[in-house]
């Protein structure tokens, strides 16, 4: 019980878009942003020889020309479009309404997850990789398959325990890492420089292998995808954007958009910089699996040309930054994920508690971890998979959102070249795919199983009543409300006189009996939970209260128990039985919100109002 409750202690509502109540510079967000972003360094100068061989300083100068003109044109759109950090995932959520608009974030999310706990387990591993590298490190603690485990083990320990924002470790972090890569990379390229034999032999060598310029630069496009995951940090920075001071709302967007071109522009920095001198001063076989150069290309120069002191300072910032990426990973899908689920009725009550999702996530982030074996190189596809199609979402987003012409058509242009990487990405390494429809199809069935459960929830947040409508109920003396459910899309050809004369006769209701007709037009059923604002009118001698919802039971009793509530006195509701198959019906209310209302709403009661002496009564004929 003890371990229940505190497995479930932070159970409550998501908070939403609650703006946070401490605000930081634009640079020392982008250091938290940064964890993830320009953690990356310890790993793509490797997987980018990987990829392109001789070509890498070609196909990452691909890469930077993308993430300058494309991906940061893309984002400060994105930016201004979602100022409180939703991303591209909401600007797409309000493009596609109802069903289609859920069905399409849950896809996403599943690509998202893709993202962020292959980025929990690639940085891990790439971590691990480090330590056991390091020539300081004994022989019985170089298996980095139980490194890579311990780290993910700490990291889920660190947020069971409780995990704070920590934006000043982050900016030491971040700080401390970037200088000892600028000096690595300074002395490198001092080192080519000295050497001026490198230059030419490369060149050489490249074109005795693809002939001419032109042929060069068609096969740095080509293997450009393989790149892609040096992209990685672009929505993050627009997740964070509640964490950015600014005098007013259009001042944190130019903050926010300053802290994309800085991060950018450093990150496309070191990119060029580091695959030239890694590509030039290390051997080919260093970078194969098991190399001494593999997922460690820049450690592998420190060690080289700086000493094994130097070098292992700098392994210890790059095992604790890529560790701080695996918690900014974390972070972000423990506020991604109830940010949507619950909203839709699709995630159970236990997901609205950090702890359970803490311990299904690393339950995945493990079984990831050995599928692959803590390789690097191996996780780089699924990892360039989930950012590319949210950077397609995003890019594909802010062209349809965009009015004018010309602009239309550059943010067109730029989609197609992201859709192309993106399709390039999953044809040369599939399992990217594969993983993500994993999640995908896991997110949809348990997010489908959830709302089938929580169907009979109230899911009325509030009940709000306009003049009218407090003024017809006030015509009632005895205040025992009796609510007559009328369907104002009915065919049967009943009329509300009708309807009075036999629920009188039936009942055995005096004439003078205050009786009103309760209609609920159907909403988006799509949307699960929402205010109830319920407005009168009068049609002839009937009194009319309506209302607009994505479900009807579920109103009706809210309504029902609002009255309770108001009044002091049991509320009464009537009901005719529908002629309609149960199994039908059950679908009807789960998807459309509507349904066989009598039970339906009786069920929505029994679960709402435990005490039956104060249970609102529902009569069916």
């Amino acid at each position: 019980m003890k371990f229940t409750e505190w497995l479930l202690s932070d159970l409550r509502l998501p908070e939403g878009l609650k703006e946070p109540e401490t605000k930081h510079a634009w640079w020392s967000v982008m250091c938290l942003t940064g964890v993830d972003y320009f953690s990356t360094l310890g790993y793509q100068p490797g997987i980018a020889f990987l990829a392109a061989g001789l070509l890498s300083p070609v196909a990452t100068l691909v890469l930077v020309v993308v993430t300058l003109f494309a991906a940061l044109p893309v984002y400060n759109r994105v930016a201004a479009a979602s100022p409180n950090g939703q991303g591209s995932i909401a600007m797409l959520e309000k493009l596609f309404p109802r069903w289609s608009g859920k069905i399409f974030v849950l896809a996403l999310l599943g690509f998202a997850a893709t993202d962020f706990i292959i980025t929990m387990t690639l940085s891990a591993a790439d971590a691990a990789a480090h330590f056991v590298h390091n020539p300081f490190t004994p022989p019985w603690m170089q298996s980095q398959m139980a490194v890579t485990l311990l780290l993910l083990t700490i990291l889920s320990a660190i947020f069971l325990k409780g995990f704070k924002e920590a934006i000043h470790i982050a900016v030491s972090l971040v700080g401390t890492y970037l200088a000892l890569n600028a000096v690595i990379t300074v002395v490198a390229l001092w080192h080519v420089i000295q050497h001026p034999r490198l230059l030419p032999d490369w060149e050489h060598a490249l074109l005795t292998q693809h002939h001419n310029p032109l042929a060069i630069i068609g096969i740095a496009l080509l293997l450009f995808p393989r790149l892609a995951l040096g992209l990685s940090g672009f929505e993050t920075g627009v997740a964070v954007m509640p964490l950015i001071a600014g005098a007013d709302l259009p001042d944190r967007i130019r903050n926010t958009r300053k802290l994309l071109a800085t991060a950018a522009i450093i990150m496309s920095g070191f990119l060029i910089t580091t695959s030239i001198v890694t590509t030039l001063l290390i051997p080919a076989k260093e970078f194969q699996d098991g190399g001494a150069a593999n997922g460690r290309a820049v450690s592998y120069l420190a060690h080289q040309y700086l000493g094994n002191a130097f070098g292992s300072v700098y392994d210890i910032s790059t095992i604790l930054i890529l560790a701080f990426a695996g918690a900014s990973a974390m972070a972000g899908l423990l506020n991604l994920i109830p940010r949507y689920l619950p909203r839709f009725g699709m995630a159970p009550e236990w997901a609205r508690a950090a702890r359970p999702l803490i311990l299904v996530f690393m339950g995945i982030a493990f079984t990831v971890t050995i599928l692959f074996r803590a390789n690097v190189d191996a996780q780089g596809g699924a990892y360039a998979t989930g950012v590319l199609v949210l950077m397609t979402s995003g890019s594909c987003a802010v062209t349809i959102a965009a009015r004018k012409g010309l602009v239309r058509w550059v943010f067109g242009f730029i989609s197609l070249i992201f859709i192309y990487t993106t399709a390039a990405n999953i044809f040369e390494r599939p399992e990217g795919l594969k993983i993500s429809t994993i999640f995908i199809a896991s997110i949809i069935f348990t997010s489908l199983l959830s709302r089938a459960f929580r169907a009979t929830e109230l899911r009325i947040t509030a009940v709000e009543l306009d003049d009218s409508a407090k003024e017809l109920l006030a015509d009632d003396e005895d205040q025992v409300i009796r609510l007559i459910a009328w369907d104002p899309t009915s065919t049967s050809g009943k009329t509300r006189e009708e309807a009075f004369l036999q629920l009188r006769s039936m009942h055995g209701l005096p004439a003078d009996e205050c009786v009103f007709f309760f209609e609920v037009e159907r909403g988006d059923a799509s949307d699960f939970s929402e205010h109830l604002h319920v407005k009168g009118r009068r049609e002839g001698p009937h009194r009319i209260l309506y209302a607009k919802s994505p479900v009807v039971a579920n109103s009706i009793a809210a309504m029902l128990i609002y009255l309770e509530a108001q009044t002091g006195k049991i509320p009464h509701s009537y009901f005719h039985w529908t002629e309609v198959n149960p199994v039908t019906n059950v679908l009807r209310f789960i998807f459309l919100g509507q349904g066989d209302t009598a039970p339906l709403t009786h069920e929505v009661l029994r679960r709402a109002v435990k005490d039956p002496k104060h249970r609102p009564i529902v009569h069916v004929s």
